[in-house]
């Protein structure tokens, strides 16, 4: 399964979200983004969930990272990254306890979905 993840930044800091407590993996923290459905690409899959979490119309940029990840009892999941080069609208939360906009280097002090700690790393150290 292909799960796409943005990285959305605006003032030097990226936006992460917060799954809503009774969720699977809740309160854990993730980048917004979702299940690739049949016959979508991965820009169209991002760009419609960036829609349909934070209502904003996003302009999906170039890959920033790729991985798989499997947790669990269940099948691996391959994640790819999106850098976000622009997008209209403010974001909203739609889906998630909470959203955040956050400086890289503090990326790190929160609980993130374990296939998302390494790229986590990779971000808050450049």
């Amino acid at each position: 399964m292909d799960v796409v993840a943005a990285v959305i930044e605006k003032e030097d800091r990226i936006l992460i979200c917060q799954r809503k407590r009774g969720s699977r993996h809740e309160l854990k923290w993730e980048f917004p983004g979702g299940k690739v459905e049949a016959g979508e690409t991965l820009e169209f899959a991002l760009a419609r969930e960036l829609h349909e979490e934070l209502s904003i119309d996003a302009r999906i940029g170039e890959k920033i990272g790729e991985y798989t990840a499997q947790y669990p009892g269940r099948s691996p999941i391959s994640l790819h990254f999106f850098r976000v080069t622009d997008f209209t609208g403010e974001p909203v939360n739609l889906e998630f306890e909470q959203i955040v906009w956050e400086t890289p280097v503090h990326l790190p002090d929160y609980d993130f979905l374990e296939g998302d700690i390494a790229f986590v790393r990779m971000l808050s150290s450049n």
